[in-house]
């Protein structure tokens, strides 16, 4: 009797057990004023090897061998406050994603990962589901080991300002305090970190190298950054479309000149800017865009020279302009960089030129006897997406070695 009595309290403990577990998915844990996230899903090994197997080569149209997942992952979404430097330092609320490996140990490297361009307001980090670059990110990271974070940039995520697409400051302050924000959620949740280490595609490859910047300058230590297709100069970026376009230049261009003209307008204060580049017979649907409300691609054109002012397509203007003079503030590789970092760009990549994937370590290497701490390294003959995807484990191979 008194047995049968035991065995039932021992059920009824294991119940509210799982009860209390499956309480907390999504429950907001607030650690502070300014600090708070919440588990926002579990992925198993199978999960994150469907992943690496089947949805990035779908994603990417490319099949490449990644080490196998060997642990689940639990994502968070952190929230956190920060500041707006182009506003004054206004105070705003920024989201982000915490992806923590079970039976892993308590001490662990971890990688802070930046996104590229997106159209979707959740097409990033913290809403994992909607990101595939993220998905490879957690799969071949945090399946083998990695603590892996990543900002979702002001405007994006849950951010109720608009998006500030390559604004740096602000990419520099919406990544470090999310940083700061991880590292207050490990240390609630007693885990501590051994090595940083920065990586970015695309948008994110210009954003991490803003990123360690940013961290060089306040002294804190980064093991090592890495990069795939980083745009580490918008001026070299956008005057290459503009003046030189090439024949594989990519039809989604276009959105690069609406969302900068759009950011840059809202950011810097220049009413007006986005209607000065952008044609009038396109500024509603442009806005439309940039704003994510309801409108029909196709009514955005992807020739260039329709969507923008023909007086842009003089070098001089553009360069003297309230634009251009934005765009040619907008880089990421003209300091004296002490970290090691690793750039990788692909030679077919309709978004990125090898000479602007190359960028960074030309300039380093032509300061004086040349720094050697920047590389760039070729993937080969790749597109935009194929670049991200082939980079991804040669990342890892390098970070594991270190």
């Amino acid at each position: 009797m008194k047995s049968a009595w035991r065995f039932s309290l021992l059920l009824l403990l294991q119940l509210l057990v799982g009860v209390s577990a499956q309480a907390q998915e999504g429950e907001v844990v607030k650690l502070s004023a300014s600090i708070a996230y919440q588990r926002v899903a579990r992925w198993d090994a199978d999960q994150l090897n469907k992943i690496l197997k089947v949805d990035t080569p779908a994603f990417a149209g490319i099949t490449t061998a990644y080490s196998p997942a060997r642990n689940a992952v639990r994502l968070y979404r952190v929230t956190y406050s920060s500041v707006i430097p182009e506003r004054g330092n206004k105070p705003t609320i920024a989201s982000g994603l915490l992806a923590i490996p079970e039976d892993s140990g308590t001490s662990l490297p971890l990688v802070s990962y930046q996104h590229g361009t997106v159209y979707g307001k959740q097409e990033v980090p913290s809403f994992p589901q909607q990101s595939p670059e993220t998905q490879l990110m957690i799969a071949q990271f945090a399946g083998q080991g990695y603590i892996v974070i990543g900002a979702d940039y002001f405007g994006l995520g849950t951010s109720a300002e608009p998006e500030g697409y390559m604004v740096k400051a602000s990419h520099q302050q919406a990544t470090y305090d999310m940083l700061t924000a991880s590292r207050a959620v490990l240390d609630h949740l007693k885990l501590t970190t051994t090595k940083l280490f920065l990586a970015g595609w695309s948008q994110g490859g210009f954003v991490t190298m803003a990123m360690l910047e940013k961290l060089e300058q306040s002294g804190v230590k980064v093991d090592a950054a890495a990069t795939a297709s980083a745009p580490v100069d918008a001026f070299v970026a956008l005057n290459g479309f503009l003046s030189f376009p090439r024949k594989n230049d990519a039809s989604w261009v276009n959105s690069l000149f609406i969302l900068t003209a759009f950011s840059f307008e809202n950011y810097y204060g220049v009413p007006g800017l986005a209607r000065s580049l952008i044609a009038d017979a396109y500024y509603d649907v442009a806005r439309k865009a940039y704003m994510g409300e309801p409108f029909n691609p196709a009514d955005v054109p992807t020739d260039l020279h329709k969507l923008i002012r023909a007086d842009y397509f003089d070098p001089q203007f553009f360069a003297a302009s309230a634009y251009g003079r934005l765009v040619a503030q907008t880089q990421a590789y003209r300091w004296i960089v002490k970290s090691p970092v690793r750039n990788y760009y692909g030679e077919s990549d309709e978004a990125i030129s090898v000479g602007l994937g190359q960028l960074a370590m030309t300039y380093q290497r032509a300061i004086g006897s040349g720094n050697q701490a920047v590389e760039a390294v070729s993937t080969g003959s790749t597109s935009h997406r194929g670049t991200f995807a082939t980079a991804v484990p040669k990342w890892k191979s390098w970070f594991d070695g270190l």
